[in-house]
C-alpha cells in the first residue's frame, strides 16, 4: 500500500520512471532484460533478505544505485545496510521529497564517478562537467549544488526557480516571478508570499547542501540568479 499509493506517484511526480516489484524473483527477471539505474529496496522481503540482496547487487552491478528504505531504523541496522553496499539508508516513514533528493544525489554521484572514469581513460578533460556550477534538473524538480548534493523542490519552488534559471545571469522582475507563481490560472499572488518563498528556499538549500544559493535580491526590482562559478 505504501509503495503503490505513496512512493510510486510521488517519485513519478519528481520525474522518475518507476517500476514496482514485490519480490526478489521479480527483480531478477527484470534485471535479465532491462538496465536499472537505481533501486529502492526494503529489507523485509517475502522471498529474501534485503541485506543479502544488497550485497549481491553491489557485487554484480557496481554502477547500480541502491537505497534501502526500511522500518528498521536503528544505528546498527543502518551501519549494516551501508556496509553491505547500499549508497544510502532511509528509515520509514520518510517524506517523498527526502527520498527523491536522496535518489537524485546517488544518481548524480554515480554519474560523476562514471564521467571521471571516462576522463581518466580517454584523457579528455573537456568532457568533464564543471564542478563549481549549480545544475537544475531539466524538468525543474531537483537542484544540484556544486558538490553534487541534491535538493528536491516543491511545486511552487520549482515554478519560480525555473523562471530564474531560464534567465540566469539577468535580472528577473518581481512581476514576472509573481505571474509565474500564480500559474496557468493567472491567480494574483501576494508579493510578500514570493519573498517568503525565496527566503525559505535559501534556508532550505543551505541546510540541505551546505552551500548558499547564488540568488541576489535587487531592492524594488526583482531577483538575480548567478549559478555559474565566476559569473558576475
Amino acid at each position: 500500500m505504501l509503495r503503490d499509493r505513496v512512493l510510486l506517484p510521488g517519485l513519478r511526480r519528481h520525474g522518475f520512471n518507476v517500476l514496482p516489484m514485490r519480490t526478489v524473483a521479480e527483480l531478477e527477471q527484470v534485471l535479465q532484460h532491462r538496465r536499472l539505474d537505481l533501486i529502492v529496496l526494503d529489507i523485509g522481503l517475502p522471498d529474501g533478505d534485503g541485506l543479502v540482496v544488497t550485497r549481491d547487487l553491489q557485487q554484480r552491478f557496481p554502477g547500480l544505485g541502491i537505497v534501502i528504505l526500511s522500518g528498521r531504523g536503528s544505528a546498527p541496522d543502518m551501519v549494516q545496510g551501508l556496509s553491505q553496499g547500499a549508497d544510502a539508508y532511509l528509515a520509514k516513514p520518510v517524506e517523498i521529497e527526502m527520498l527523491a533528493a536522496t535518489l537524485f544525489s546517488v544518481a548524480r554521484r554515480l554519474q560523476r564517478v562514471a564521467v571521471g572514469a571516462t576522463v581518466a581513460a580517454e584523457r579528455d578533460m573537456a568532457s568533464a562537467p564543471a564542478a563549481a556550477d549549480w545544475v537544475l534538473q531539466d524538468d525543474g524538480w531537483c537542484l544540484f549544488a556544486p558538490d553534487g548534493r541534491a535538493l528536491a523542490l516543491t511545486s511552487s519552488e520549482r515554478r519560480v526557480l525555473l523562471c530564474l534559471w531560464r534567465t540566469r545571469g539577468r535580472l528577473v522582475q518581481r512581476d514576472a516571478l509573481l505571474a509565474t507563481l500564480g500559474g496557468e490560472l493567472g491567480m494574483e499572488i501576494d508579493p510578500h508570499r514570493l519573498d517568503v518563498l525565496l527566503h525559505r528556499l535559501r534556508q532550505k538549500v543551505l541546510e540541505r547542501t551546505g552551500s548558499a544559493l547564488p540568488l541576489t535580491s535587487i531592492r524594488g526590482q526583482g531577483y538575480l540568479l548567478m549559478p555559474v562559478a565566476g559569473a558576475g
